[in-house]
């Protein structure tokens, strides 16, 4: 029988129920917890902590190979302006990376982590297992079909691409260290640090991205049918206006012909439609990743980024021509005369830049061509279509304009058939022209529709003083009448009394 034993919130290692509190039985406090720390040391006797192995989960579950450098440079990027007095620079490494490569050996003893062999510069890399990238899921909060495959070469000859996409990752966030963790370090170390955090900003952070993500053109994304590319890396960073953007690595070593296929297939998956949880059917790449709702004049796929890199005998600026014009029919669009920009109607705008532009420039710097413009762009430039943007923007604000003088016509319009008071000459307030019911065309039964209504109210007692005035009048007259009858009545008797005496 076993028990789930936790390091931080990340991971689960199985160990032996009871093991640790059986060996506590009849011990003092003090003995037991000689024992309990002494089993932490057989567990992790690198002794590294729980962070420092969560570093390791978290970034090998995203990057699935890399090494203790680039991890290190990921989760704690102010070591790298750290342990600069180092005599070389490979003992200045090997003591910012220590830390790391500490919590990935004792991971390697819990079976979450593997060695998998050495770069050509002769670095170690590891690689998770298959329990480690389900840990690494639990930490990352991914669904375990969500974290990507391992990569087809894993550590295997030299990790060569696998660690131009880390790298290509790397450069995209340009990670910031905390300048409080540099503090007492040498001024240039110092100011170098400075100079990382005052730079423009990368895009999203190490949770933003995945890599190896299959693109079913046929079966289910957890099993996709034979022939369906893997996007190198997919990154989403809709806070930094890239919703959805696919990234392709090459070396220089493939030929663009092969690389130009899998637009191909990008294509394919792009037009693949399936019914999402709502019951309507829609793109299939839309029912695991969303986006804003384009603009109803466009319905362009998403961007794809090709980062070369020169390491093969193939020229970056050679590979990039030949793949945009492979790939023409994939991303030409259409003049819009009109606008004055392309239409991308289900295009695939495609990006190209080289790691070396990347690395100096950043996201937000001329580093990115997009295939069929004649200039470098930032990123989010040269995936969008800013001509476009720009006109409708235009068309927008004209509409706004528009709208907005219709209104104040119509305001006119009514303001010139508001009536005016019969009595005092002062226009009708809102209330009182709805009241009166004249902008309808029906009469609402108002005693003085003509009349405002505090003319009214005063028309209304006027009448009202007339009538009690009236009524008064009529009532004084009534008993002037009957104390006159009753008079006569009374003359009359003493007439007849007299004659019959």
């Amino acid at each position: 029988m076993e028990e789930i034993i936790g390091f931080g919130a990340a991971w689960l290692v199985p160990c032996a129920a009871g093991r640790a509190s059986d060996r506590l039985v009849g011990r003092s406090a003090v003995e037991g917890r000689a024992y309990l720390m002494a089993d932490r040391r057989t567990e992790n006797e690198a002794n590294s902590s729980n962070d420092l192995r969560a570093d390791v989960l978290r970034v090998l579950g995203v990057l699935k190979v890399a090494t203790a450098d680039q991890i290190q440079r990921l989760s704690l990027p102010h070591l790298t302006y750290r342990h600069t007095t180092k005599p070389t620079r490979a003992k200045q490494k090997e003591a910012r990376t220590a830390s790391h490569r500490a919590a990935a050996n004792d991971l390697r003893r819990h079976g979450l982590v593997i060695d998998g062999g050495r770069t050509r510069g002769g670095e170690e890399v590891r690689l998770l297992t298959a329990a480690g990238l389900a840990a690494a899921a639990i930490d990352l909060d991914r669904e375990p079909e969500e974290m990507g495959a391992m990569p087809r070469s894993g550590g295997r000859s030299g990790a060569s691409h696998a660690m131009t996409v880390n790298e290509a990752v790397i450069a995209l966030i340009r990670p910031k260290p905390d300048l409080g963790l540099v503090v007492g370090e040498p001024a240039e170390a110092v100011a170098a640090a400075q100079a990382a955090v005052d730079a423009p900003d990368g895009i999203g952070s190490l949770p933003s991205y995945a890599t190896e993500v299959a693109l079913p053109v046929k079966g289910t994304w957890k099993n996709p049918a034979i022939g369906s590319p893997r996007a190198d890396v997919v990154l989403t960073a809709p806070q930094a206006g890239v919703p959805l953007l696919f990234i392709e690595v090459d070396n220089c070593t493939e030929e663009a012909p092969l690389i130009a296929a899998k637009f191909d297939k990008y294509a394919r998956f792009f037009l693949r439609k399936e019914k999402d949880t709502d019951g309507i059917e829609k793109p299939m790449w839309c029912t695991r990743w969303t986006t804003p709702a384009d603009d109803a004049y466009e319905r362009v796929h998403p961007p794809v980024l090709l980062v070369f890199h020169q390491i093969g005998k193939r020229s970056a600026k050679s590979q990039m021509a030949r793949v945009a014009d492979l790939t023409r029919h994939h991303w030409q669009g259409r003049w819009h005369a009109e606008g004055g920009y392309h239409s991308y109607d289900t295009c695939i705008p495609i990006v190209a830049t080289t790691l070396e532009s990347l690395r100096e420039h950043g996201p937000a710097g001329p580093a990115f061509w997009r295939f069929g413009h004649d200039h470098r762009q930032r990123l989010t430039d040269a995936i969008g279509n800013p001509r476009r943007d720009a006109y409708l923007a235009s068309r927008r604000q004209a509409a706004r304009r528009e709208q907005r003088r219709r209104k104040e016509r119509e305001a006119a319009e009514r303001e010139a058939r508001r009536p005016v008071c019969a009595d005092c000459g002062r226009k009708f307030t809102d209330e009182r022209w709805e009241a009166t019911g004249s902008h309808h065309g029906w009469s609402s039964g108002q005693s003085h529709p003509h009349l405002c209504e505090h003319c009214q109210d005063l028309a209304v007692t006027g009448e009202q003083r007339a009538e009690a005035d009236e009524r008064e009048r009529q009532e004084q007259e009534r008993l002037r009448l009957e104390a006159g009858e009753q008079a006569a009545a009374q003359r009359a008797g003493g007439w007849f009394s007299r004659f019959r005496t």
